[in-house]
């Protein structure tokens, strides 16, 4: 199971005070020994964390390394996105006062808008994936547009499944599980590549990390980012990869 850690909230801290620390390209260092498979920004169109120039240095400072960047379906971020070519591209739905990601993409109702987006990408030698919820219908929509990818969006399982938070519910946590596991033997029956993510913890990863057979790559970030504050990023790093590798 690949590891992709996504450092937006380094970033967050730094333009907190719209600073030059801490460093992205430190903490993407500090991933990549720790043993992340790959860096995840998510480049915004209000840009409140990660920067242009972020992207560009990243791609510039370590080429080998697979770099994900996350965007809205719009042709500014594409130009971006075609001139710094990273390994792939997560077409995600974005909204100025959302403080995450709330939902996925509505592949269904854009096909033409995304679809345009999704060939642009490709011809630039850019992998796509669309980050939607697990949904039948935006599987489809998504084969249909062409995406290389699906990553499936992991809300819902993250709330009901970790015992730290509030809303935890073990019966929900499993029928959203299996909603999970269905969408993944779907995409997987139409050729896409199989990816999850959003609100992923230490405490439920394992329970996605068991179906091998289904996901090839989790991209988490803020749990990370929230357990290097005391143990180091590396530590960190290390704990969520071990977990991704753990035995069926």
């Amino acid at each position: 199971m690949r590891l992709g850690v996504n450092i937006d909230h380094i970033a967050t801290l730094r333009q907190a005070r719209k600073d030059v620390y801490p460093d992205l390209l430190t903490a993407a260092r500090e991933c990549i020994k720790a043993g992340a498979n790959g860096i995840t920004v998510h480049l915004r169109e209000d840009r409140r964390h990660i920067q242009d120039r972020d992207v560009f240095l990243l791609r510039r400072t370590f080429p080998k390394t697979h770099l994900n960047l996350e965007m809205a379906a719009v042709d500014s971020i594409a130009k971006i996105a075609c001139r710094i070519k990273p390994d792939s591209v997560c077409l995600v739905p974005e909204k100025r006062q959302e403080l995450t990601t709330e939902g996925g993409l509505g592949v269904k109702s854009n096909i033409k808008k995304i679809m345009s987006i999704s060939r642009k990408m490709q011809r630039a030698g850019i992998r796509v994936s669309l980050f939607i919820d697990p949904d039948t219908e935006q599987i489809k929509a998504a084969r249909e547009v062409g995406a290389d990818m699906v990553e499936l969006h992991t809300g819902a399982f993250a709330e009901y499944s970790d015992p730290q938070r509030p809303n935890f519910k073990r019966s929900k946590a499993q029928n959203e599980l299996q909603k999970l596991l269905s969408a993944a033997k779907s995409a997987k029956s139409l050729g896409l590549q199989v990816n999850a993510g959003h609100g992923l913890t230490y405490k439920n990863v394992r329970a996605l990390a068991r179906y091998k057979n289904l996901f090839t790559e989790f991209n988490i970030g803020h749990n990370i980012i929230a357990r290097a504050v005391f143990v180091g990023l590396g530590q960190a790093v290390k704990e969520m990869s071990g977990l991704c590798a753990a035995p069926l």
